[in-house]
């Protein structure tokens, strides 16, 4: 009865808070009432409900704890006016690192508790705690540091917690119930500072192996291993980025690619004792693809200035955008804002970056960089020390589209560590002021616009449909590739593109198919490819072709090995979806109905491709 009884009280508070989103910056949207000194804002969006969850910390009485509120698409609050506090107890006075993200229908927050213990506290868009109001303990009752989570492909979430000497990774189902916990660690080196990024069938883990140099600084590697949702280990701990010397309280940080990989990037000093941003790359099987053990500098090494403080995105393909801080090495003041693409491959195609804020007496916080979803571009948006907060939208080729002032009002802010990303063509900042409290937040479309925004509504540009395909062969000719398919989109087109990525090196080419076409045979050497498709109309060009499947994309193996070979295939080795998707179960009758591709060995102990259809 107590939490009803709360609950009610709670929405007749939020009665002054039933705003929507504006377009005044001198008057942002007040999404919940805090105190001053709250802190650690994270922003997280439902893309099936285009709700947006927003979490935020307080030395409440039961320790430096979390609340949240829930905004609707068009910057409604949901929940009570001070937020659904999460009320588990004893958390610590101070902040060990906590995190959250929104799930199907609802948001997961994961913390550490005084005990010290990580717990895992779900609570539905209605605000019930579908997994008790203290949720659970995660990693049966390991770890004490800080936590990361990420949400899974089923409403579940991988959530992941360390203490002073190992990292811990659990899968918690959507019904609240946990997988198996997995524990990484090394006995001659402590592993820490675990980041987690989707891969086919699981996680990735990027985390650091380090050893302790005096009082302040790290011997330090970052590794990176992939996990299934049991906790098993199917993707081999791999080095990316070598031995350095840093400072203690520097971390590194990590963005998917979209391609079943992920980026890796921090700051620090340790090579020639000039501060830079240290970029690498792998690929979805988890091996890098930048040769140089320290990583692609963003910025030419430069000792009168330091290039720190970034923050990361990718393009549709699969570039890294980048934005980050520009400072003066003697005063750390004279403050620029620089954006620099990376490719997979470690190539700086904007050589020493875009500039896109100036010295101009001010200092630059805050730094966030997401790519837009209708259009093609991306925009960064940045903190001022004139407690304003402002967006720059580009294109691809880093050109400047607009500028736009989010917010001018003069109070201090602190402002949330994160952006959920454009969906429904806008994208939301969030802050707390801490001169006076309260929580607010502000949307920016993919024009520069604020408050209303349209949706826009490509009057002729359709993608095609049903994109299908799979590895053939030619028996007559001996050739070999991927056969695809698709239906044409109703309106005339001019081509289309279908792009073809090698997984292996991720290199991607652009194949201009006819417009009478609806299907294509691409001969190509064998490897893992990964195939999108397009159509091209006279003044811009659609999204990618949906699968059958639900995805914009298709996986397919090309083996060089004739379907039909008259050699029995005796020892099945990998099981794949139609979309390349590799699957755990190593026997047909362990699988659900439908198309599978199936690789394995011949009596001759060759390599061997089969279809396999599972009634």
């Amino acid at each position: 009865m107590k939490r009803i009884i709360l609950l009610f009280a709670g929405i007749l508070a939020m009665t002054a808070l039933q705003a929507q989103w504006v377009d005044d910056p001198e008057n942002n949207t007040p999404i919940a009432n805090c105190d001053k000194n709250s802190a650690e804002l994270y922003v997280s969006t439902d893309h099936s409900t285009g709700d947006t969850y927003v979490q935020w910390h307080f030395q409440g009485e039961n320790g430096w704890s979390p609340w949240l509120q829930r905004l609707d698409i068009n910057g409604v609050p949901q929940w009570p006016a001070e937020g659904i506090h999460i009320t588990t107890p004893d958390f610590a006075t101070w902040s060990p690192g906590y995190s959250m993200t929104a799930v199907k229908e609802g948001v997961v927050s994961v913390f550490r508790t005084l005990g010290p213990h990580h717990w895992a506290v779900k609570v539905n868009a209605d605000g019930t705690f579908p997994w008790g109001d203290y949720g659970m303990i995660l990693f049966n009752g390991e770890g004490g540091g800080r936590s990361e989570v990420l949400a899974g492909d089923d409403g579940g979430v991988w959530a992941l917690g360390t203490d002073m000497d190992s990292t811990f990774l659990q899968y918690v189902n959507p019904d609240g119930t946990l997988r198996n916990s997995v524990t990484i660690k090394d006995p001659a080196k402590k592993c820490s500072n675990g980041l987690l990024l989707p891969t086919d069938n699981g996680v990735f883990v990027v985390y650091s192996k380090h050893t302790l140099q005096g009082y302040t600084s790290y011997v330090k590697e970052i590794y990176v291993a992939g996990y299934d949702k049991d906790g098993v280990q199917f993707i081999p701990e791999t080095l990316l980025l070598g031995q350095q010397t840093v400072g203690a309280s520097y971390v590194h940080y990590a963005v998917s690619d979209g391609m079943g990989g992920g980026y890796v990037f921090q700051w620090h000093n340790g090579i020639g004792g000039v501060y830079n941003t240290y970029v690498t790359h792998f690929n979805r099987d988890g091996q890098p693809t930048v040769t140089e053990l320290n990583g692609i500098p963003v910025h030419s090494p430069d000792p009168t200035h330091f290039y720190t403080n970034a923050y990361a995105t990718v393009d549709a393909q699969g570039n890294m955008i980048i934005a980050y801080r520009q400072s003066d090495a003697d005063s750390q003041s004279n403050h620029r804002v620089y954006v620099n693409c990376i490719t997979p491959s470690g190539d700086k195609l904007w050589g020493d970056g875009i500039l896109v804020a100036d010295a101009t007496g001010r200092s630059y916080s805050d730094i966030l960089v997401d790519v837009f979803n209708y259009a093609d571009g991306f925009s960064v948006i940045y903190g001022t020390s004139a407690n304003t907060i402002e967006a720059t939208g580009y294109d691809l080729d880093a050109n400047e589209l607009w500028h736009t002032d989010m917010s001018t009002s003069r109070y201090t802010k602190t402002i949330s560590a994160n952006s959920p990303g454009y969906h429904q063509a806008q994208n939301i900042v969030a802050w707390v002021n801490a001169n006076d409290g309260g929580v607010f937040a502000q949307n920016i479309g993919e024009q520069g616009e604020m408050g209303e925004i349209d949706i826009p509504v490509p009057p002729c540009c359709f993608e095609p449909t049903n994109f299908d395909g799979a590895y053939y062969y030619d028996d007559v000719t001996a050739t070999f590739g991927a056969m695809l398919s698709w239906e044409a989109p109703a309106d005339e087109v001019l081509h289309y593109n279908l792009y073809r990525q090698n997984l292996i090196n991720s290199s991607t080419e652009v194949i201009e198919i006819d417009a009478n076409a609806t299907s294509f045979f691409d001969e190509t050497l064998p490897g893992s490819y990964k195939y999108q498709l397009t159509a091209m109309y006279e003044s811009q060009e659609s999204g990618f072709a949906p699968t059958p499947y639900g995805e914009d994309y298709l996986m397919i193996e090309v083996t060089s090995v004739a379907e039909d070979s008259v050699k029995e295939m005796i020892t099945v080795t990998k099981i794949y979806t139609t979309t390349g998707q590799l699957l755990r179960q190593a026997h047909l009758e362990e699988l659900n109905p439908g198309v599978y591709l199936l690789q394995g060995l011949d009596t001759d102990g060759k390599p061997v491709t089969r279809k396999a259809i599972v009634l």
